[in-house]
């Protein structure tokens, strides 16, 4: 093929191999001892975490379940979660629990439960397991997982009660408290509002970068006579 525009050609040329210079510097630990795509990833993992600390508020609404009685029976996924989870509900003050074959029946105070688990979702959260380990001589991620398997079935079976409500802070305490605090374990919080020229620098590069790559395509092609061009309006006689 041969080329049409030398100019362009040149441009999209210089456009193309700037692009790839630039796509090697993202990919060399230049950033901290880190590669870009690893900066930034952990960047906007640290403010997504920043920005998903919900536990005083689900805690404050928990409150209001406390002396509330909640009876449910649950199957676990495996035997020894039941096992697991009978020494977890141990702790919570007059829960009453009994295990029936690959089935856990559980009854007692509802805002007891909610509040050792936000207690346990809080140490997760600011990245203090140890607390939760010393607690249950069991590693924190499993604790952590256990708590949301019993509360995920638990939300199931109150729901097939009409306890709509109950349903309603159980789902709540899973969402806003066991998710974020289990999977933004060991990863350091930090404000948007600290981070915001960075931030916008990423985003803003992230749009600029990707023309770049389209118009390197864009005059390469014209370049080489490959352009579109609108149609001529053909004229009847």
């Amino acid at each position: 093929m041969l080329i049409t525009n030398k100019k362009a050609f040149n441009v999209g040329g210089l456009l193309g191999l700037s692009f790839f210079g630039v796509l090697f510097l993202i990919f060399s630990p230049i950033f901290n001892g880190k590669n870009g795509l690893v900066f930034s990833d952990d960047l906007f993992n640290k403010l997504s975490k920043g920005s998903s600390y919900f536990i005083p508020a689900v805690s404050n609404n928990a409150k209001k379940f406390v002396g509330k009685t909640f009876s449910v029976t649950i199957k676990m996924d495996k035997p020894e979660a039941v096992q697991l989870a009978v020494k977890l509900l141990s702790v919570v003050p007059g829960m009453q629990t009994e295990p029936k074959g690959g089935d856990l029946a559980i009854k007692g105070d509802l805002g007891e439960l909610l509040a050792i688990i936000l207690a346990d979702s809080d140490a997760m959260y600011n990245n203090t397991g140890e607390k939760i380990f010393s607690k249950y001589q069991i590693d924190e991620k499993e604790v952590m997982s256990t708590w949301w398997a019993i509360l995920s079935k638990s939300t199931k079976e109150l729901q097939k009660q009409k306890n709509i409500d109950e349903a309603n802070i159980v789902s709540e305490v899973n969402k806003k408290g066991i998710e974020p605090a289990f999977n933004f374990y060991k990863i350091d919080a930090q404000s948007v509002a600290d981070k915001a020229v960075t931030m916008t620098g990423l985003l803003v590069f992230y749009v600029v970068y990707t023309m770049w790559w389209g118009f390197a395509i864009f005059y390469l092609f014209d370049g080489l006579g490959l352009s579109m061009k609108k149609a001529k309006v053909k004229k009847e006689v």
